[in-house]
């Protein structure tokens, strides 16, 4: 049984200072690293991926909406056109400097509220598996486990990696907790990683209306922004081995 643990990286901006990258880098398998429209920078581009390759942690591009104020987290109204091709130059961007290192990019995950509308959204969904097929055949799209983005993906040819959250809360529909709401993020080590190796090994999370839902997943993401990240990363990891689970990045077994 193999599962890749991924994280949001790079989405440091100019003097700004976000995440603990050089930390958590030691812990996970995949980067998903910003591209400069919600967050991120050249500079910190560079810098990202030239960190990701020291740790041997496979590159993937974090697109998101053109919104730096509001860090991708507010809806946009885009025309699939316009989302379309707001992915293909984040993505290129990003493509250019791990070539630059020797890399090619391994994955696709969307940022924000981008990632929230196209697990529903069909023709945003539509419009994101376009790019990544016009750019790359063997980009590997991360979506939601049970979205609709998920499905439009695999029937489009693309490669799927299905992801759960560690430190999140679900909703019975599968739909993450809104961070607004009180319980939306799990801030206890072991408890996270007890939910982790669960969702895993049986394909099952409670929600927080307390049902069992049914979740496939290929990866965990890890967020690197919160207090404890590093203890909570570092502890899923161990969790994850001590079950038998094999941690590797999502290319090496999709």
């Amino acid at each position: 049984m193999n599962v890749d643990l991924n994280c949001d990286m790079g989405e440091s901006f100019g003097i700004y200072r976000l995440g603990l990258d050089e930390e958590m880098m030691a812990h996970i398998t995949s980067a998903n690293i910003a591209c400069g429209y919600h967050a991120g920078d050249p500079i910190v581009m560079e810098r990202t991926v030239t960190l990701a390759k020291k740790n041997a942690v496979s590159v993937g591009a974090h697109p998101g909406f053109p919104d730096l104020v509001g860090f991708g987290r507010r809806s946009m109204e885009l025309s699939p056109r316009e989302v379309r091709n707001d992915l293909i130059y984040q993505v290129g961007a990003l493509s250019a400097f791990a070539q630059i290192e020797g890399l090619s990019l391994q994955h696709v995950k969307p940022h924000g509220q981008l990632y929230n509308l196209a697990a529903k959204d069909e023709d945003m969904a539509r419009a994101i598996c376009e790019a990544m097929l016009a750019l790359d055949k063997n980009l590997i799209l991360v979506a939601l486990s049970g979205s609709g983005m998920a499905d439009i993906a695999s029937k489009g040819g693309l490669k799927v990696a299905r992801e759960a959250f560690a430190d999140r809360a679900y909703h019975r529909d599968g739909s993450l907790v809104s961070r607004k709401k009180e319980g939306s993020v799990i801030h206890d080590p072991q408890s996270v990683a007890e939910r982790v190796v669960r969702m895993v090994k049986e394909g099952k999370v409670q929600s927080i209306e307390g049902d069992l839902i049914d979740l496939e997943v290929d990866s965990i993401c890890v967020h690197g922004d919160t207090p404890g990240a590093v203890q909570l990363a570092e502890t899923v990891r161990k969790h994850l081995q001590k079950a038998g689970i094999s941690v590797l990045p999502m290319g090496k077994f999709l």
